[in-house]
């Protein structure tokens, strides 16, 4: 059984440091040799990708651009109305993607519009969704990079947001049918039963504790040694993305990955 491999998610890991750049370099220096970023765009792809090369990093997750965030927006592949510009955002994704040679692309579903009720939307989401994931699979295969798919827990992360089950991202990829869009797991209920029934189909897990969203160190509801040791034990090959907010000093906090390294190496 191989050693899981950690990616510091920048967008969250090292937030007493100014931009991108610099985090991407703290976290060559913390002992990561991969990292992912929510949203790049706000800096040119040539200089985040120096920034990652100058770490020793590899990059491995971007996610689409959210839309229109001062209306409240967070996807939009999902949303009704939105299709041309979760298509020009997709362009612009993939762009930076080649540019840092990140091999995976977030597909955002988006929330259920302000006002709607989820249930009479549903029906009509899941239809642009499956229209705009099947436009996305073409553009993505041309440039042999993934798409994937991440539910969004609505109960603590994110009421709105339309993914919101493993289950419900489960069965729209089986609709869909491409095999290089896949699940991004997050660390949810049942994670037993999860990882063993949908680890199959899964690109990318990121984890955080339960209810803080801290560290996998902090105190918390989840058992992180046994969920990682479930991982490997069930083939796990892709990265583990450390998507959580820190509860003190970054660096310090990473205890807990440095006590994996040490038990298991650092592949």
């Amino acid at each position: 059984m191989a050693p899981l491999r950690f990616s510091a998610n920048v967008s969250w890991l090292f937030p007493e440091l100014p931009g991108l750049a610099a985090r991407l370099q703290a976290a060559g220096r913390s002992g990561f040799k991969a990292a992912e970023v929510a949203w790049p765009y706000a800096e040119p792809p040539e200089v985040l990708a120096r920034a990652a090369q100058e770490a020793g990093l590899q990059l491995v997750l971007i996610n689409t651009p959210p839309g229109d965030r001062e209306k409240g927006e967070m996807g939009l592949a999902a949303v009704p109305g939105r299709q041309a510009a979760f298509r020009e955002g997709l362009e612009q994704a993939v762009l930076y993607a080649k540019a840092l040679g990140c091999p995976r692309i977030h597909l955002m579903a988006g929330r259920v519009p302000q006002g709607a009720d989820r249930a009479a939307v549903r029906s009509e989401m899941e239809t642009v969704f499956l229209e705009n994931l099947r436009h996305a699979a073409g553009v993505l295969a041309q440039e042999n990079l993934v798409g994937l798919l991440e539910p969004i827990n609505t109960r603590v992360t994110d009421a709105q947001y339309f993914l919101d089950t493993p289950q419900q991202a489960a069965a729209i990829l089986q609709k869909v049918g491409r095999p290089n869009l896949q699940l991004q797991m997050i660390m949810d209920g049942n994670l037993t039963g999860n990882i063993r029934e949908f680890l199959p189909i899964v690109g990318h897990v990121q984890v955080a504790q339960v209810p803080g969203r801290g560290e996998p160190g902090s105190p918390g509801e989840l058992n992180f040694p046994y969920l990682f040791q479930l991982l490997e034990d069930e083939g796990y090959k892709d990265f583990v993305g450390c998507e959580y907010q820190p509860q003190g000093d970054t660096v310090e906090g990473l205890s807990w990955l440095r006590s994996y390294w040490d038990r298991r190496g650092n592949p």
